[in-house]
């Protein structure tokens, strides 16, 4: 499958950064959670504010560079995946314009998503990330952020191997007591210090159609899955 071409985009450049600790090996992404566009740059531009990220994606799909990408944005915050604590260090993070859920979510429109596409394709190739290392912010942050939420089709970043999809075949209950659960979630990847918010951080990302924070059978199944093997590994 050829990979999509990497977007055009425009530098705006802000101060908002340092360097790097730590090797890049993950993408975050984010919506904005602000009522418009141009007030997201402003902000993840403003040297008051102490937040950025590399790439902002607007809603008609123009792609701004903020910060090199061997440079340490400020976007994660306190956040830990997969053992690592300092996620800015190790990330590429992309801010999606979206109002979020504080000012009228919504679905990303087709232009958004395909700059979008290729923007990750084009990092993921180039740092040699893995399919399991592209997450959302509310996937490192789960007792915190909810970004970029329910609506975001991982589905089709799945379809083109941008990200792990969600099992659907050959499903077993493992049958997990919760203790179990939260071993095999931790094991993944989260951050299971509160367990509701990694629960309703994992249905957001897998089980997106019923975020109720319940460690029922679904939710075992797709974890199950996802944790077993694969010949393709998550590349």
């Amino acid at each position: 499958m050829d990979e999509p071409a990497e977007p055009e985009m425009t530098d705006a450049p802000s101060p908002n950064f340092d360097d790097r600790l730590l090797p890049i090996s993950m993408i975050v992404l984010h919506y904005t959670g602000m009522q418009d566009g141009a007030s997201a740059l402003a902000r993840l531009r403003d040297p008051e504010a102490k937040v950025s990220a590399h790439y902002l994606v607007e809603e008609d799909g123009t792609v701004l560079r903020l910060v090199d990408e061997d440079k340490r944005a400020w976007h994660a915050g306190r956040s830990h995946w997969r053992g690592i604590t300092d996620v800015n260090s190790a990330s590429i993070g992309i801010e999606i314009v979206n109002p979020g859920h504080e000012f009228g979510y919504r679905d990303f429109p087709e232009a958004q998503v395909d700059a979008v596409v290729r923007l990750v394709a084009a990092i993921k190739a180039r740092h040699g990330i893995t399919r399991g290392n592209v997450v959302g912010h509310s996937d490192v942050a789960p007792a915190r952020k909810r970004d970029p939420g329910e609506l975001f089709p991982w589905a089709r970043l799945a379809r083109l191997r941008l990200a792990l999809p969600r099992p659907t075949k050959n499903l077993l209950d493992p049958k997990w007591p919760e203790a179990g659960f939260l071993l095999a979630l931790e094991r993944f990847g989260y951050d299971v210090s509160n367990p509701l918010a990694a629960t309703m951080a994992f249905q957001r990302r897998f089980r997106p159609e019923l975020i109720d924070g319940e460690m029922d059978g679904e939710c075992r199944m797709i974890l199950l899955a996802l944790l077993l093997p694969k010949p393709q590994g998550d590349d």
